[in-house]
């Protein structure tokens, strides 16, 4: 169950979005791209504004497809309103390179736009900080915030702006370590949500991980009851946290949010 109004320390909440076909113009981008990702150098949002960062990494064709999807006009920077809000959004190329795109957006909302750190920022306070991570139709979000706001109502809000265009899956909430900061380790590397902890063991008890394998990756997603596409970013998810954990002591912990 999820906590309303605890204080105390810095908290971490880590969530995903799971977006259906035709709802995001960058998931079907890196849908259609496996090799792509993206993820958040900065972001802020005012009460009427936010303005963002993005690194993306993946092929030529990759690259061109997420730089249309962010520069069309009818996709405003993290909107979750289903229709045209209206909002004015101005998207510029910073970098470019031969599998490299670095991105800038700045969008101003209307009464209709509702986004993830405008909700944060209603239900957690606004000294909130925000990461994020794009990979296929999943869109992971790592929030650090003082404890003393309203989780669960913050996800009713989410829950209820992103209606039937994606479900929400929450991955991880627990008090932030002084490490925690953008950048910085994440902490228990292995400890791993209920949803990755039951991919995980399906897979060994399965066979999964055996050589040949003893089930395939759609067989197993058909016994989880879960799309293929969600079980393979959960088993990705879990591995990553256990093998960062792994190596934790000898430095070799990842800097960005594939530990997550």
């Amino acid at each position: 169950m999820l906590s309303r109004g605890v204080h105390g320390g810095m908290r971490e909440l880590v969530f995903a979005l799971e977006y259906e076909p035709g709802c995001n113009r960058v998931a079907d981008a890196l849908a259609e791209h496996p090799d792509a990702r993206v993820r958040s150098l900065s972001l802020h949002a005012t009460a009427d504004r936010l303005w963002r960062v993005d690194h993306a990494t993946g092929s030529p064709a990759a690259l061109d497809a997420l730089e249309s999807a962010f520069t069309d006009g009818d996709y405003y920077a993290d909107c979750l309103a289903s229709d045209d809000c209206g909002a004015t959004q101005t998207t510029r190329v910073l970098d470019r390179t031969a599998d490299t795109l670095i991105l800038y957006s700045d969008w101003e909302r209307t009464p209709r736009c509702a986004s993830v750190p405008h909700i944060a920022r209603a239900h957690l306070g606004e000294g909130v900080l925000f990461e994020t991570r794009h990979e296929g139709r999943h869109y992971t979000w790592r929030l650090i915030h003082s404890g003393a706001g309203d989780v669960g109502a913050f996800f009713d809000d989410v829950r209820a702006a992103v209606g039937d265009c994606a479900r929400t899956e929450l991955l991880r909430t627990a008090t932030a370590t002084p490490d925690d900061s953008a950048g910085g380790r994440r902490g228990d590397a292995a400890e791993l949500a209920p949803e990755q902890e039951a991919a995980l063991r399906a897979a060994v008890e399965h066979g999964y991980y055996e050589s040949p394998r003893a089930i395939d990756a759609g067989e197993l997603a058909e016994h989880l009851d879960v799309p293929r596409s969600t079980l393979t970013y959960r088993l990705r998810r879990a591995e990553a946290k256990v093998i960062t954990e792994r190596f934790a002591d000898e430095g070799l912990t990842s800097p960005t949010m594939g530990s997550r």
